[in-house]
């Protein structure tokens, strides 16, 4: 494996970790701000929102220059990002920082997809690209956790403080190992949106925004569900953030084995099931054991719809892939922002902290009927070419011209 390959690892696992970490320590940032619980969720919507725009600017303005020198300057931004907010002197300048740390969020696994394939031989593509996300995965069973363990024993700040040096060990690596290679010639940013006049294109997408805004908007506010309604101690939180990032391994790997075998079956069973349980997890989160499990199978459903998604959009936009690809990361940070403002607006209504994961199950829902829909399009759109194929030559002229 080139070395090169772990310097994006750690790049990833240092981005993985500063998403989601704020999640576990929504309360703690709160209580030092002196500001509402929704209120703190800003924090989580303005990254997602950073993401979803951030993801097509920073990948178009990666034509222009070398990826190595694009992905240097993401990191740039990442350290700037979160040392903004662990210096944070109020709230409204730790939401600045969260925006500027995910700015370098699509555009990083973007380029970084490319480059890690770029690295190897053409047979071995796909295990160094998985390899670079690794670091995403890793950062959910090990970085969240440990930051939010850290957050609330010695301070949040700290966190973000340690998030930050992993950007500068990221960059170091990044600048000491992955070779100068020319921007690449002849990239046309209008046959990349093209790709964007495809109806199955933004409806996978939509797909994504809806399916995994249900995840976030339970897990948005797992902190204050788990100790105000479930009982648990502060501290507790580390270690259901572990059970979510266990089932989000899990998860992945399930969702990337089968996704190449049936992905439209599997989208719908993971959907289907996504909205089934956290619409229970309403009920489940009043029993400590119950809400455990129910956190590690949001994790699980909600990432094994991640590679069919993400393949899908390939699969519909194979002609030029870049750009729809991190708009589908973007995307994902849609449903995010969404689902953590929908979270907050009810929790702000006197739903109490459980009412979030009734808007999650009804966005899964309608991530899975926009599924449904997808498939009867494509369904409907195949079915001509069937009958010209069978047809006589005459019969093809005739069908094609009408």
């Amino acid at each position: 494996m080139p070395l090169a390959l772990l310097a994006l690892a750690i790049g990833a696992f240092g981005i993985g970790t500063t998403e989601f970490v704020i999640m576990g320590l929504l309360p703690e940032v709160a209580d030092d701000f002196g500001v509402s619980i929704p209120t703190a969720g800003f924090l989580v919507t303005g990254y997602a929102l950073g993401v979803m725009f951030g993801a097509p600017l920073m990948t178009a303005l990666g034509t222009k220059i070398s990826r190595k020198r694009m992905l240097m300057l993401l990191m740039g931004l990442f350290i700037v990002g979160n040392l903004l907010s662990a210096l944070a002197p109020a709230f409204s300048v730790m939401l600045i920082g969260r925006v500027v740390a995910s700015l370098a969020h699509g555009a990083f696994f973007g380029i970084g997809s490319v480059v890690a394939a770029d690295l190897v031989a053409p047979d071995k593509r796909a295990g160094a690209i998985a390899t670079m996300f690794t670091g995403l995965t890793v950062a959910n069973v090990v970085g969240v956790p440990l930051g939010t363990l850290i957050g609330q024993s010695a301070g949040w700040r700290l966190t973000f403080g340690i998030v930050a040096g992993l950007g500068v060990v990221g960059l170091a690596g990044i600048a000491k190992l992955v070779p100068e290679v020319p921007r690449p010639e002849g990239v046309r940013l209008r046959h990349e949106l093209a790709a964007f006049k495809n109806a199955q294109v933004l409806l996978a997408m939509a797909m994504t925004v809806l399916g995994f805004g249900g995840v976030f908007a339970a897990i948005t506010y797992i902190a204050p569900m788990m100790t105000h309604v479930a009982g648990f101690a502060d501290g507790s939180v580390t270690w259901l953030l572990v059970l979510f990032g266990l089932g989000m391994v899990g998860g992945n790997l399930v969702g990337g084995k089968y996704a190449d075998r049936a992905l439209m079956p599997m989208l719908y069973v993971s959907l289907g099931a996504l909205a089934v349980v956290l619409a229970l997890f309403t009920f489940t989160a009043h029993d400590k054991v119950l809400a455990g499990v129910t956190i590690a199978l949001i994790g699980a459903l909600g990432f094994a719809t991640v590679p069919p998604l993400q393949k899908r959009v390939l699969d519909q936009a194979h002609e030029a892939p870049t750009l729809a690809s991190a708009v589908n990361i973007g995307a994902f940070n849609l449903g995010n922002a969404l689902s953590a403002w929908l979270g907050g607006l009810v929790i702000s209504a006197g739903f109490g902290y459980t009412a979030p994961n009734w808007v999650g199950a009804a966005l899964a829902t309608g991530a899975l009927l926009l599924a449904f829909v997808s498939a009867a399009l494509e369904r409907r759109d195949s079915a001509p070419s069937a009958v010209v194929a069978g047809a006589t030559p005459a019969g093809q002229r005739s069908a094609v011209h009408h």
